[in-house]
């Protein structure tokens, strides 16, 4: 087989890109599947994929802009390559970013100018060639000649494409069979899509429903097997070093294999969940660190409302004999500080897998496995009514919301369907733009990220509550970076200060206490809805209703 050349998955890249069909796009991927020898499947199936077969590099954008011209001629291969971003990755310790520099530089340098484009897609994890999981999943199956669901169902319990890829490859279906739920190795987690209102949630999931409490808390899959405990994230990093406390908690739970899928969070000593981002805080900082997410569309830029916070000592374990209230937190008052877990899912039981069962039955395993006090708050609804009282009663706990849940369904991993339906209440602001900042990637040479800023009635100025670029369509990149120029009164190089002038609307699913900002406050997951054309900035929401409502005292609306 034909050593393949980097320029070769850079070329197919492009080509992808530039094809609409999908049937086209497919035959693309597979013919470069094909020819990667063994040992550059993974790699060059994760390049097909978008991203890097190692997760943490150590590489920003900064690195990205100052890089060498390109090279006249193609001469590395896709084993070169990874190994070249292997050696990067592995850089640490005094004088690491030097060396890196040097390193990155030496492998721009060696690239030509499609391989160098493919490269800061690559490292910027902002390749956009329209090759999703899905599409790339049917090129292995054509690849390897196998049946594409088996591909699928390989993909979805292992949630690694390059692992399956070497698998279909190499070994065919046979190999891909051998790919199963496995204690201590994490898959996708099933979610959930969203709804307005309860109603609509029900005529997704049919009646009668399951009602889970959404905490406020981090997503967490926790593997166990004897004494062995394994936490996970979201998105597959392993985070056991940081949750020592949710760690101890597992093991003390009436089991001996299991795969268990919840939400972790921090309780004050009422019982009530404490802000968010003392608990992801508490999972980011605690112990060792785990590999880092890959960067967000829109070249990572900060969302509003991120901060630093800490938490204190881990709490004891709950007891069976405890059940849990509505919220989904025991009744009795548990010390404070501790992140505690709360389970919704059970997966595994004892060299059983539960994933085709539907919710019931996994559910009334999970009752009789765990104690009540180590599960979330779950009640039936076969009305609306019913669901509306869940709903309710979880916000007066503070929590975020719920989930409502087929109980027929299966465990659909790693996918988002009408099975799970979450309803969260939606906020509204209308804000203030105070500055723009130039994106990077895909979004370079655009004004992207805004500063927003509430109105202080008090010195007629404005607080800036935090950034975010989420929500922008290509069509609003433009007309905000042809708007903001018309508006700005600096440039900074890094973006622009502009007249505080233009309203918009903004979407966010909560207030959080912030240091980094004057006023003490920022918005938890702020998105775009809308530019507010016929509002002027005098008539922009107040920094006072945002503190109302974070403190949970929303304004009625006028």
């Amino acid at each position: 087989m034909e050593i393949v050349r980097f320029v070769d998955i850079a070329a197919t890249s492009a080509a992808v890109a530039a094809t609409s069909g999908r049937k086209a796009k497919i035959e693309l991927l597979a013919g470069a599947l094909r020819r990667l020898d063994p040992g550059e499947i993974v790699a060059g199936a994760a390049y097909l994929a978008g991203e890097l077969r190692q997760r943490q590099t150590g590489v920003g954008y900064a690195s990205l802009r100052d890089r060498p011209e390109p090279a006249a001629e193609a001469s590395l291969t896709v084993a070169q390559v990874d190994a070249a971003i292997a050696e990067i990755s592995a850089v640490s310790g005094a004088g690491s970013q030097a060396r890196r520099k040097q390193m990155l530089g030496a492998l721009f340098g060696a690239a030509t100018a499609p391989e160098q484009l493919l490269l800061i897609g690559l490292f910027g994890g902002e390749l956009r060639q329209g090759a999703q999981a899905g599409l790339l999943a049917e090129a292995i199956a054509a690849a390897a000649e196998v049946p594409a669901p088996t591909v699928r169902r390989a993909l979805l319990l292992a949630g690694d494409l390059k692992i399956v890829a070497e698998a279909a490859l190499t070994g065919g279906a046979p190999a891909l069979a051998q790919i199963h739920l496995r204690v201590g190795t994490p898959l996708s987690p099933m979610l959930a899509s969203s709804a307005p209102d309860v109603a609509a949630a029900l005529l997704a999931t049919g009646t009668p429903a399951v009602v889970d409490t959404k905490l406020d808390g981090i997503r967490i899959q926790v593997h166990r097997s004897g004494d062995d405990v394994a936490v996970y994230t979201r998105s597959l990093d392993d985070i056991t070093a940081r949750l020592p406390e949710v760690v101890a908690q597992v093991r003390a739970l009436p089991l001996r294999e299991a795969i268990l899928d919840g939400e972790a969070m921090l309780l004050d000593e009422t019982g009530r969940p404490r802000p968010f981002q003392e608990t992801s805080s508490r999972a980011a900082t605690r112990g060792a660190r785990a590999p880092a997410r890959r960067k967000s569309a829109g070249g990572g830029e900060s969302a509003a409302g991120q901060s630093p916070d800490t938490a204190g000592p881990a709490s004891r374990i709950p007891s069976a004999g405890a059940h849990p209230e509505p919220s989904g937190v025991t009744s009795g008052a548990p010390s404070a500080g501790g992140l505690r877990p709360y389970f919704f899912d059970l997966l595994h039981l004892d060299g059983v897998d539960l994933l085709d069962e539907p919710g019931r039955v996994r559910w009334a395993a999970l009752a009789e496995s765990v104690p009540g006090a180590a599960t979330v708050g779950r009640s039936v609804a076969e009305s609306e009514e019913q669901a509306a009282a869940a709903f309710a009663a979880a916000l007066a706990a503070g929590q975020e919301g719920v989930v409502i849940k087929d109980p027929e369904a299966p465990y659909d991993v790693g996918r988002r369907g009408s099975a799970w339906v979450k309803v969260k209440p939606r906020h509204t602001l209308d804000l203030v733009v105070l500055a723009v900042e130039w994106g990077h990637g895909r979004r370079h040479g655009w004004l992207s990220n805004l500063h927003l800023g509430a109105r202080d009635p008090q010195s007629g100025g404005f607080v800036m509550l935090g950034k975010t670029f989420k929500g922008l369509t290509d069509e609003l990149l433009r007309w905000q970076t042809d708007r903001f120029r018309q508006l700005a009164v600096a440039d900074h190089g890094w973006g622009v200060t502009v007249r505080p002038e233009q309203v918009v609307e903004i979407a966010f699913d909560g207030v959080q206490t912030s240091p980094r900002y004057p006023g003490g406050v920022a918005l938890r997951f702020a998105r775009v809805l809308r530019y507010r054309d016929d509002k002027p900035a005098g008539e922009a929401d107040t920094i006072d209703t945002v503190r109302a409502i974070g403190a949970g005292h929303p304004p009625a609306p006028s």
